[in-house]
């Protein structure tokens, strides 16, 4: 992802206020509370901990981190520079971040958020990923086309991967392969971890620019979501093309929650899209719910079906933007 791609996105639309966006009744999601962060700089991904409870909030220069229990800012990793992402190793107690303007990632220690080193990596590191197969981060790195393998305790580089186009987000199938979006060439890859390679890529018919992707590891689909305004999702056995959903425009994150069957995209109009899985081939397009504008990335808590997503406040009667918030989007009241 591109952290400062809505920058100037941002400043323009805040000052038409909030979206009118309705969510239609049987979504049963909205915004149910506001949480003022504060602060400079623009924003990317969120990675919410389950263990600790705790939402890392990439930010420009350093990574935010929300207790979500109190609401309040537990902590921030610092010097960053041009942050992406955040992966975490809970079974090493730690954590790295993508920094794309120094072409590093730093690894942390997670109970302290104290940076332990920094690591080299390809150009512009932008999304980040923890593999639990192979026990490796990968920086899915923009300018370079490539991928840089991390060994988080060892707090080193220990591998690339040359990629065929520009990579955004990847997941893991959590069996040696990963899948990673490539923006500027609307396709997906498929790489071998263990073998140091991409196995081939896929096409995502009606896709352009895929950003956000997530995984269904029981039926094996993929979930690209799309800058054309679609949610494109493809058999991650055979590559085949299964389906398609209008989303909202400007998406930049997607997410599945397995247990309650939904696919959410956060869509930089100020909407999550609300997507009900009603088969391995069939889904329903639920509701946009209205959110902010900017808010274009998001993380899922899939024990409480709790959505989480960020963006600046509403405008004043001057049309200024309120303050970084945080906005909690659940079902029910």
């Amino acid at each position: 992802m591109k952290s400062f791609r809505y920058a100037l996105f941002v400043l323009l639309v805040a000052a038409l206020g909030a979206t009118q966006l309705v969510a239609q009744p049987d979504s049963g999601y909205k915004v149910n509370r506001r949480i003022p962060l504060g602060g400079d700089g623009g924003w990317d991904y969120l990675k919410f901990d389950a263990a600790s409870q705790r939402l890392f909030v990439a930010r420009a220069t350093r990574v935010m981190v929300v207790d979500l229990a109190s609401g309040k800012l537990a902590g921030e990793i610092p010097n960053t520079l041009g942050v992406h992402g955040v992966a975490l190793v809970p079974e090493l107690g730690r954590g790295v971040t993508s920094n794309g303007k120094e072409d590093s990632a730093t690894v942390f220690d997670l109970k302290t958020l104290a940076p332990i080193a920094k690591v080299k990596t390809g150009g512009k590191p932008d999304a980040i990923l923890f593999d639990p197969f192979s026990g490796l981060v990968l920086t899915f790195n923009g300018k370079s086309n490539t991928v840089t393998l991390i060994d988080a305790a060892k707090a080193q580089a220990v591998g690339s991967i040359d990629l065929p186009g520009r990579p955004e987000t990847g997941v893991s199938d959590g069996k040696g392969k990963v899948f990673v979006n490539l923006e500027d060439k609307n396709q997906l890859a498929v790489i071998d971890v263990a073998a140091r390679k991409v196995l081939g890529t896929w096409a995502l018919p009606g896709c352009e620019e895929p950003t956000g992707l997530a995984f269904d590891a029981a039926n094996r689909r993929l979930f690209s979501a799309c800058h054309s305004g679609v949610l494109v999702v493809t058999d991650a056995v055979s590559g085949r093309n299964v389906a398609q959903v209008a989303i909202g425009a400007g998406v930049d994150a997607a997410d599945y929650d397995e247990p309650a069957k939904l696919v959410f995209t956060s869509n930089g109009e100020g909407s999550i899209s609300v997507i009900r899985q009603e088969s391995a081939d069939k889904y329903t397009a639920l509701a946009r719910v209205a959110t902010q504008k900017g808010a274009k990335t998001m993380a899922l808590d899939p024990e409480t079906h709790t959505v989480y997503t960020v963006a600046l406040g509403v405008p004043d009667v001057s049309g200024k933007p309120g303050p970084f918030e945080l906005l909690v989007v659940s079902p029910g009241k």
